[in-house]
């Protein structure tokens, strides 16, 4: 599966994919993005996440990340 299928379906079927799959692939990501602000930020929050125990909590503040997929398919 190519890694623009792979955000595809993340962003389709947000529901069914765990809150590291997601963070595995935003960790990704986020290096190809031009702004070394943008990364830092994203570095913090990936941070923040992971620290996180309840899935459910985890995935509500993956959710509201889920913009930086929209603009990497876009070409960042």
């Amino acid at each position: 599966m190519s890694f623009e299928i792979k955000i595809k379906t993340i962003l389709d079927n947000f529901d069914d994919v765990s809150s590291d799959e997601f963070l595995e692939i935003l960790d990704q990501i986020m290096l190809k993005f031009r702004s070394n602000l943008t990364v830092e930020y994203l570095k913090g929050k990936i941070q923040k996440i992971n620290e996180i125990t309840i899935e459910f909590e985890k995935k509500k503040h993956c959710k509201l990340l889920l913009p930086y997929f929209d603009w990497y398919l876009q070409g960042l």
